[in-house]
C-alpha cells in the first residue's frame, strides 16, 4: 500500500462485483478513501465497504440504480457530505446485452433500449452530478471498452454504439474541464473475467476464435485494468486527458 492518493476520495461505480471491486481496492491501495455504488445486491456492497476499510481507509456503499437518472444528485451529495470532497470520479457501471443483429426480426428493443439508458445516459447524469464538486485537479475516468472501437464480430453494434458514445462525451468533457486541470480519460478493456462477461459468453462468437485475434493470445487480468485507473488516478497521469487507453491484448494492432 502506497500513499499516492491520501486525503483523496474516489466514486466507483457498480462498486460491488467485477471489475469495479478490482478497481476500488486499487485506488484504497493508493490511500484514496472509497465510496462504491451499487444497484442491487447490499450484501455483495457492504463486503467489499468491509475489504476497503480493512485497508485503512474510509468506504461507503451508496445504493443508485444507474438506470434511473434521478439517482445521479443525490449519489455525489451523499458522497460528499459523508466524506466532505471528490476528487475521483470511475465511471465504471454498466450492462453489456449482445448477440443479436439489427436485422433480426426478433431484436429486443426494450432490452437494447435500456443498455443506452445505463451505459450512456446513467453515466452522464452522473458525470453532470459531479462534475461541478469534483476538486480542481481530479479526475474523471470512464471504463469503455474496446469494441468501442474495434468491432470484430457482429451482434454487438448497441454495446459498441454505448463505449464510442462515452469516448467522445470524454473528450468533451476534456475540453469543459480543463481549466480546472481535471483530466478526463476512458479506459478501454477488452474481454475480462467478470460475471457480466460470463453472462454474454454463450450469445458471442468462438471464444478461441477471439483470443486468435489477439497478438498476447489471453484475456485480460481484472488488476491489469484496475492499476490502469489507479495510475491515471494519481500525480503521475496529471497531463494525459482525452485520451482512450486499451488494455486489450493487441487487438486490431
Amino acid at each position: 500500500m502506497s500513499n499516492l492518493l491520501k486525503g483523496k476520495v474516489a466514486l466507483v461505480t457498480g462498486g460491488s462485483r467485477g471489475l469495479g471491486v478490482a478497481i476500488a481496492e486499487a485506488l484504497a491501495d493508493q490511500g484514496a478513501d472509497v465510496a462504491i455504488s451499487y444497484a442491487a445486491s447490499v450484501d455483495k456492497a457492504e463486503a467489499v465497504v468491509a475489504r476497503l476499510k480493512a485497508k485503512g481507509v474510509r468506504a461507503l456503499a451508496v445504493r443508485a440504480d444507474q438506470s434511473d437518472l434521478a439517482v445521479a444528485g443525490p449519489l455525489v451529495d451523499t458522497v460528499m457530505a459523508e466524506f466532505g470532497r471528490l476528487d475521483i470520479l470511475v465511471n465504471n457501471a454498466g450492462i453489456a446485452i449482445q448477440g443479436q443483429l439489427v436485422d433480426d426480426p426478433a431484436l429486443d428493443g426494450d432490452r437494447y433500449n435500456r443498455q443506452w439508458q445505463v451505459n450512456v445516459l446513467g453515466t452522464i447524469a452522473i458525470t453532470r452530478a459531479a462534475a461541478p464538486k469534483l476538486a480542481d485537479g481530479g479526475r474523471i475516468i470512464f471504463i469503455g471498452s474496446r469494441l468501442g472501437s474495434v468491432v470484430p464480430f457482429a451482434g454487438v453494434a448497441d454495446y459498441a454504439g454505448t463505449k464510442w458514445a462515452l469516448a467522445g462525451y470524454a473528450k468533451g468533457i476534456a475540453r469543459d474541464l480543463g481549466p480546472r486541470n481535471i483530466t478526463v480519460n476512458v479506459v478501454q478493456p477488452g474481454i475480462m473475467p467478470t460475471d457480466m462477461a460470463a453472462d454474454v459468453a454463450g450469445e458471442l462468437p468462438n471464444r478461441d476464435a477471439i483470443l486468435d485475434m489477439h497478438p498476447i493470445r489471453r484475456i485480460a487480468t481484472l488488476e491489469e485494468v484496475a492499476d490502469t485507473v489507479s495510475f491515471l488516478a494519481g500525480p503521475s497521469a496529471g497531463y494525459i486527458t482525452g485520451e482512450a487507453l486499451n488494455i486489450s491484448g493487441g487487438i486490431a494492432i
